[in-house]
């Protein structure tokens, strides 16, 4: 029985740890690093399905934001 206990407590110690993470490329990580914000893009034009549909929407936002002002390059001045 003790076994069985120990097993179920695994399994589920594992399933937990599968969860979703949190993204490790935000919005506000492409918007200071354009290198990586144009590897994105061309990835998402290449084939959008496996860069990941998430992961575009956040390149097109932080492109966005880039666009209309919100650089960190113009915060420091």
């Amino acid at each position: 029985m003790n076994k069985w206990m120990l097993l179920v407590m695994l399994v589920a110690t594992a399933l937990a740890a599968c969860g979703p993470t949190q993204p490790s490329e935000t919005v506000d990580f492409l918007v200071a690093h354009p290198e990586r914000l144009k590897e994105v893009q061309r990835l998402c034009k290449e084939d959008r399905a496996k860069a990941g549909e998430e992961l575009c929407r956040r390149a097109a936002e932080a492109a966005n934001r880039r666009f209309f002002g919100d650089r960190p390059e113009q915060k420091s001045k």
